[in-house]
């Protein structure tokens, strides 16, 4: 008796430690696509488009879309004119909460600025419509090279807050009258 409780003891903990190796709560998607094209629009207007070679999708109470091939995410203007992209060679969606995360070679291009950040990892917040890291950037711009240690945008990467900015930078100044 002593021999079969320390067995169920014992599988217990095995089984915990092969829960955790799983980061999803259902390791088997219950969808795989490839290569994805979704349109979001509003009123007929293209708003954003995503492109994938490959998408897995798993279900359950975390439900998330995972892109382990990358992505190619495309932001428009009202006039469906393109305003900005994001790409990286990872996404993960989580679809209930709205929040995508875009590692390893993320690139974020402002058409309108003139402006590409570089970085590893960003979390976009699809509810707040903004883009975020923490972890090390590099922003080039027309006349600068802008580093930082993180950066708080708007999603089309027109408004945004570097966090801790180096670099050489440019500065006009003001002929006294």
């Amino acid at each position: 008796m002593i021999l079969f409780i320390s067995m169920l003891f014992s599988c217990k903990d095995k089984i915990s430690v092969i829960e955790s190796a799983f980061p999803f709560e259902d390791s088997i998607p219950e969808m795989i696509a490839k290569n994805v094209g979704y349109l979001e629009s509003d009123s007929g207007k293209i708003l954003v488009s995503l492109t994938s070679p490959t998408m897995n999708k798993y279900s359950g109470n975390n439900s998330l879309v995972e892109f382990p091939d990358g992505f190619k995410v495309v932001f428009y203007d009202s006039a469906m004119n393109v305003k900005s992209q994001m790409s990286a060679d990872y996404g993960i969606n989580f679809e209930k909460k709205r929040l995508m995360e875009a590692k390893k070679n993320v690139i974020i291009i402002n058409y309108e600025n003139h402006e590409i950040l570089f970085t590893e990892h960003i979390i976009w917040d699809q509810k707040k419509k903004t883009i975020f890291s923490e972890v090390p950037i590099k922003i080039i711009t027309k006349s600068d090279t802008i580093y930082g240690q993180g950066f708080e945008s708007d999603e089309t990467f027109s408004h945004r807050e570097i966090i801790k900015p180096t670099g050489v930078f440019v500065v006009e100044q003001e002929e006294e009258k």
